[in-house]
């Protein structure tokens, strides 16, 4: 009997996640004794503030070991708060809040409480991995709002707007991207918010974890604009910002029903997040912003090195990302050219072909919705970068037709 009809038709129906499959291959080579450069993982490849991590010390050493209320400690949720007015200057309340173990859950929530099967969620593409999936395993319909790398990876309103019908319950997008870097502008906002206010059925949620990784202007939120502002739900954490990405803590920011809803839900998933954590992250949030500007000025200096050595390949297409940590190549071009002797159709074949011939980790662009693509992280030292692209520059000047 096959194994497969002890599973359920969900998790037969749900696609792996890309970025976690390629960086286990990149691992598995890696054991074997291949020398693997991994771009895949979207992950800050620095430490956890200290005064951070002391504060989460503190807090196991008075006690903080037990559980939470389901929707965070009251003095995180009082600081997200803070956060939220003195950075974007959005108010909300505690009773808006609901902290969660990592974004990932925030956005899961949302969809369990939100979405009836059928339900249609729009979503501007290229996407993060998760969107699509976190919507379906909900009965929800993703609808696709795509962008090339001539628009920067940036939708036009006009195309938002024909994607709206009686059946949208949410429109979903981030800004900062992953996977693109691309950022929207105040401008590019607000007319994405006026499109979408006319249709009081439709709420829009905003996903800013990358939010202190901009390099080019400031981190704008389109729930500053009153005509969206009521039906904007607004997720964040604590992961890309602060370099907590193992402590597993997003929140979200959200009209009040939405939130209880939210909170049901995890009552019975997950509960609270962890109790030290959560103190950790109030010292986190309450620090002056200008923590964060060394590790952006970092990954400024990296992004200038990467887009630099890529544009070198003759054949690559760029967009030169605005914010978060990745660049996102089209590379369109090089299929129907051959690698050793295999013929490279897509950009499925082309990441495993890059991990196979050159030991670089990617992530197909079909992931993301943008089967033209690959996606790099840069959240690499400079060492590996300059190898990565050596290597690189090497794979694709190999290709014949």
């Amino acid at each position: 009997m096959s194994t497969n009809q002890f599973l359920s038709q969900t998790v037969l129906n749900l696609e792996e996640s890309a970025t976690l499959m390629m960086s286990q291959m990149a691992r598995d080579l890696k054991a074997k004794g291949h020398d693997v450069i991994s771009l895949s993982i979207g992950e800050p490849d620095f430490d956890t503030p200290s005064f951070v991590r002391e504060a989460a010390k503190q807090a196991l050493d008075e006690g903080y070991t037990h559980y939470t209320p389901v929707p965070g400690l009251i003095e995180l949720r009082e600081a997200i708060c803070t956060k939220l007015k003195r950075d974007n200057s959005l108010t909300f309340e505690p009773k808006n809040i609901v902290v969660s173990n990592g974004a990932k859950q925030t956005i899961y929530n949302l969809c369990q409480a939100l979405l009836n099967p059928g339900d249609e969620v729009i979503i501007f593409t290229p996407y993060w991995v998760s969107y699509i999936e976190i919507v379906r395993l909900a009965g929800g319909v993703p609808v696709i709002v795509s962008a090339d790398v001539e628009q920067d990876y940036k939708v036009n309103p006009e195309d938002v707007a024909s994607a709206i019908t009686e059946r949208t319950k949410f429109v979903l997008f981030s800004s900062p991207s992953n996977p693109t870097g691309s950022v929207y502008t105040r401008k590019e906002l607000e007319a994405i918010a006026d499109v979408i206010a006319p249709h009081d059925h439709v709420h829009v949620v905003s996903d800013e974890i990358y939010e202190h990784i901009v390099f080019d202007g400031v981190h704008e939120s389109i729930a500053q604009f009153e005509n969206v502002r009521d039906r904007t739900i607004v997720v964040n954490g604590m992961s890309k910002g602060f370099a907590m990405t193992g402590w597993r803590l997003g929140y979200m920011a959200a009209p009040e029903f939405i939130a209880k809803a939210c909170t049901k839900i995890q009552g019975q998933v997950t509960s609270g997040a962890s109790s030290f954590g959560q103190k950790a992250a109030v010292a986190a949030l309450l620090a002056d912003p200008n923590v964060t500007k060394e590790m952006m000025k970092t990954f400024l200096a990296r992004r200038e090195f990467v887009i630099g050595q890529l544009r070198q390949i003759e054949g690559l297409k760029l967009s030169v990302p605005e914010g978060a940590f990745y660049i996102f190549p089209d590379c369109s071009n090089f299929f129907n050219k051959s690698y050793e002797g295999s013929v490279i159709k897509d950009s499925d074949q082309l990441a495993l072909s890059i991990l196979e011939g050159v030991k670089v980790a990617t992530v197909s662009g079909a992931a993301f919705g943008a089967p033209n693509c690959i996606r790099l992280s840069y959240a690499a030292s400079e060492a590996q970068l300059a190898e990565a692209c050596k290597r690189l520059q090497t794979y694709f000047e190999a290709m014949v037709d």
